[in-house]
C-alpha cells in the first residue's frame, strides 16, 4: 500500500529532533507539508528542514508557556494556509527523586503537566475548531507512552500520570467531535532509543531495559512512524479514539 499525503498539512511539536524528527520525515517523504515545532534547537529544525526538501516552515514556541501554544497553533495556520493533522509530540520528562524536596518536586510536576498535558490539551483545543470549519475534517495524533497504561519507574511517576492525561483528552475527542469530522488517536511508543530516554540508559543501563523486551532490539524513533503515517492519512478514522501500542512486546494488553 502507498500512501499519499501531497494533499495534507501536517503540524508537528517537538519536531526538531528525536521521535518528532523521524516523524517529520516520514510524513514528508509521503508527501505532507509539515510545520516543524522546536522550542530552543532551531539549529536542528533548520537541519532536518534542509533534509526534508520543499517549503516547511519552522515555528518556535515554548510549551510550558500557555500563551505561546495558542500562538504556536496561529502561526502555523497562517504558514501552511490550513492544518490537516496536529501531532502532539513534544514532551519532557524529568528524572524525579521520589525523596526529593517538595519544592524541586513541584517544580518538576508542574513543568511535566504544562508540556506533556496542558500544552497537547490548548493545542487541541485550537485543532479541534479549526477542523470542525474544514470540509474533510482533521486527525489528532497524540505520542503518549507505555507509562500510561502499565506505570513507570518511581523517578517517572510524574511523566506516567501526565501520558495517562493525554490518554483520557484523546479519547474523549474522539467521542465528542467524531461525527463533525474530527478523529483523535493515540500512539504509545515503549522505551524508544531518543536523547530524553538516555538519562534513563545512564541510570538503569540498556542491558536492563532490552530485558523487558520482547523483540531483540531497542525500538528506534523509525519504528514509530509508520503507524503515524497511516492515522494522518485517513485510512484509518474507523480506529478513531484508540490507542495503539509500539513497545516491541514490553508491554501487551
Amino acid at each position: 500500500m502507498t500512501i499519499d499525503l501531497s494533499d495534507k498539512t501536517v503540524l508537528v511539536t517537538g519536531a526538531s529532533r528525536g521521535i518528532g524528527a523521524a516523524l517529520a520525515r516520514a510524513l514528508a517523504g509521503a508527501g505532507a507539508r509539515i510545520g516543524v515545532h522546536y522550542n530552543r534547537r532551531r539549529d536542528e529544525a533548520e537541519r532536518l528542514v534542509a533534509s526534508l526538501g520543499g517549503d516547511h516552515p519552522i515555528i518556535q514556541a515554548d510549551l510550558a508557556d500557555a500563551r505561546a501554544c495558542v500562538r504556536l497553533w496561529d502561526e502555523a495556520v497562517l504558514a501552511l494556509g490550513h492544518v490537516d493533522v496536529l501531532v502532539n509530540n513534544a514532551g519532557v520528562a524529568p528524572l524525579m527523586d521520589p525523596g526529593a524536596e517538595l519544592d524541586d518536586w513541584l517544580q518538576n510536576w508542574d513543568l511535566t503537566m504544562r508540556v506533556n498535558l496542558r500544552a497537547a490539551e490548548l493545542l487541541s483545543r485550537q485543532a479541534v475548531a479549526h477542523f470542525r470549519q474544514l470540509p474533510g475534517g482533521g486527525r489528532l495524533i497524540h505520542i503518549a507512552s507505555r507509562a500510561a497504561f502499565r506505570g513507570d519507574q518511581p523517578e517517572y511517576i510524574t511523566y506516567a500520570a501526565s501520558k495517562a492525561g493525554m490518554v483520557a483528552l484523546s479519547r474523549s475527542i474522539a467521542r465528542a467531535y467524531g461525527k463533525e469530522g474530527v478523529r483523535s488517536f493515540i500512539v504509545a511508543p515503549g522505551f524508544t532509543r531518543t536523547e530524553m530516554a538516555q538519562e534513563f540508559i545512564d541510570v538503569y543501563g540498556e542491558a536492563h531495559v532490552i530485558k523487558d523486551l520482547a523483540l531483540e532490539r531497542l525500538t528506534e524513533p523509525e519504528d514509530i512512524a509508520p503507524i503515524v503515517v497511516l492515522l494522518a492519512s485517513g485510512l484509518a478514522d474507523h480506529a478513531t479514539g484508540t490507542s495503539i501500542d509500539i513497545n516491541a512486546g514490553s508491554y501487551v494488553r
